[in-house]
């Protein structure tokens, strides 16, 4: 006896939800993903301090010639504008406020 081509298709859906239902989770899904978040969080503890984006505009000659200093300097661009921030940060505060 043949069946019907909607039955056939209903029969093939529930082998394939039985396949899914006992089928083995991958470790990165459910319980396994707990030791991968543990991971994430302790290299996120370990990490450099958060740093913060900041923009400005400086005069193209300026710009070119921070560009310039920072390929030189071990953490390039940040490390040059760190720099630059704290030396004028400490001069400011030795100033007398007007």
């Amino acid at each position: 006896m043949s069946m019907k081509k909607t039955d056939i298709e209903k029969h093939l859906a529930k082998k394939i939800d039985g396949r899914m239902k006992s089928g083995i989770v991958p470790q990165r899904f459910g319980q396994g993903s707990a030791p991968a978040a543990a991971q994430h969080d302790a290299k996120s503890r370990l990490a450099v301090p958060k740093l913060v984006a900041v923009a400005c505009r400086l005069p193209a000659e300026l710009a070119h010639r921070l560009r310039d200093q920072a390929m030189n300097m071990e953490g390039g661009m940040n490390a040059a504008m760190t720099q630059a921030v704290e030396i004028w940060l400490n001069s400011r505060s030795g100033a007398n406020p007007a």
